[in-house]
């Protein structure tokens, strides 16, 4: 955010939410951090209290390292100015909704994107289009939720010109209350899958958290639509706002469509298309050739493409944008080649049923690359459990496992408490398939040039530690 002191943020928040305790004139700024190992001269450290930790007792050594104000419940042993509030992740949502406010009144244009797989890599090709076009802040990684879509959002200053917030959900109303921080014009919807089935309790419950997305929307913003997913497509009439379309099958009328055309993938999975665009004043199109990998990114790549269309951005600069985008987040379709010819495809960050059908997919299409030159190449996929599935979770385990067999894996090996359901899977269509403990499993494989192994689980598994042993050493390698 821009600096400004300390009473000006006040002014910025809700009427009456912060008690001003201290000077009112200090100036903070630019940063806003929650974590004192990252504060910085000036900054606003927001102390927010947790299970394990207190973010008030932190607060101390964030001054020690430049910070100028703290925003918390209580006064703490900082000698600075504090903004009290009754809970600190709704201050510091009051102050993003402010500074957002702000920003749009003198023209910013704010993006949402949620869906339940993809949000991330989604987010980063978007943010290198629209940085194509102009000042734009984005989050780094994956900060989705309560507290990152607001701290990503007081990263803006006044020469902001794109807000891109990609929002995730634990249940109905979660995405209502992060739109309502940020204001969107443009909101965009990807997908509707098993992702935290556990928690939304259904798909159907999942899709009505994720329509929210663009529920808010105002008659002359844009609704961005998947016309590929039919709970995506079903959003239509949740909204108000203009209709964008995108997908590679049939398009609905709407007031802009946005395919591809004559999709190419070559020996690394990364595809080439004709970016195809509908609108009322007709058919036009640009070469797009993608450094990111996997069938699947023509789908995000579509997605980005539309919101920018939608937010008045030129064809040819998002093409080109899309041609040098590159991944910024880690472990999401993270290639590495070893030396000895493996190929490591560390997609750890997280894992639902949907995202591990598509890295499945993935590292096939890779490995039909890696066979021109190594004939016996194959696939091995080391696959860590699926978290927040509830009572679905030991048959999608399984079926899990199934899959992997179909898509031509051939060497499972399963990590965590659901492993054996993910095995039983596997075995009863005749794959190779093992339990092994994550510090195991670099060491157990057999592995040989234009081999790819598939890394993937859900966060809590930490299979990227599995990852960085096959990366850092042969692995095994024959």
């Amino acid at each position: 955010m821009r600096p400004r002191s300390i009473s000006d943020l006040v002014d910025l928040m809700a009427p009456g939410a912060v008690e001003l305790v201290g000077d009112p004139d200090p100036v903070v700024g630019p940063d806003v951090v929650i974590d004192n190992r990252r504060a910085t001269p000036g900054s606003l450290f927001v102390a927010i209290p947790g299970e394990r930790v207190d973010g008030h007792a932190f607060a101390p050594a964030a001054v020690a390292a430049g910070a100028a104000g703290v925003l918390g419940m209580a006064l703490t042993d900082a000698d600075v100015p504090h903004l009290l509030a009754e809970d600190s992740v709704t201050a510091l949502s009051w102050l993003a909704r402010g500074l957002v406010r702000e920003a749009r009144a003198r023209g910013m244009v704010s993006i949402g994107v949620t869906g339940s797989s993809g949000k991330t890599s989604t987010k980063d090709l978007m943010a290198q289009v629209f940085e194509a076009a102009g000042p734009t802040v984005a989050p780094v990684g994956s900060q989705n939720n309560e507290v990152g879509v607001p701290l990503t959002a007081c990263r803006i200053d006044d020469d902001t010109a794109y807000l891109v917030s990609e929002m995730g959900a634990r249940g109905i109303g979660h995405i209502a209350w992060l739109t309502s921080l940020v204001g969107l014009d443009v909101g965009v919807c990807l997908n509707v899958g098993h992702a935290h089935v556990g928690e939304f309790g259904g798909v159907e419950a999942t899709a009505r958290a994720k329509s929210e997305i663009v529920r808010d929307l105002a008659e002359d913003g844009w609704a961005v639509l998947n016309a590929d997913d039919p709970a995506v497509a079903g959003m239509r009439s949740a909204t108000r706002a203009r209709i964008a379309w995108f997908g590679e099958g049939d398009l609905p009328d709407g007031d802009l469509r946005v395919t591809a055309r004559d999709v190419r993938l070559n020996a690394l999975s990364q595809a080439s298309f004709d970016l195809v665009v509908l609108d009322p004043d007709g058919e036009r199109s640009a070469p797009v050739s993608l450094a990111v990998i996997g069938r699947h990114q023509v789908s995000n790549s579509l997605a980005a493409a539309t919101a920018a269309l939608a937010a008045g951005l030129e064809l040819d600069l998002i093409a080109d944008a899309l041609s040098s985008a590159s991944p910024r987040s880690d472990w999401r379709m993270e290639l590495h080649r070893r030396p000895d010819g493996v190929l490591i495809l560390n997609d750890a960050y997280n894992a639902n049923p949907d995202s591990m059908a598509v890295a499945l997919t993935t590292a096939v299409e890779l490995v039909q690359g890696t066979r021109a030159e190594h004939p016996g190449a194959r696939v091995v996929a080391v696959l860590g459990d699926m978290l927040e599935l509830g009572p679905l979770a030991a048959g999608l385990h399984e079926e899990l496992g199934r899959r992997a067999a179909d898509a031509g894996v051939a060497e499972v090996v399963a990590v965590g408490d659901l492993a054996g359901h993910i095995v039983a899977g596997a075995a009863a269509e005749g794959v190779p398939a093992r339990v092994a403990a994550r510090a195991d499993v670099a060491a157990s494989l057999s592995l040989g040039p234009g081999d790819v192994v598939l890394i993937k689980g859900s966060r809590g598994v930490g299979l990227e530690t599995v990852a960085a042993d096959l990366a850092g050493g042969d692995g095994g390698a024959k």
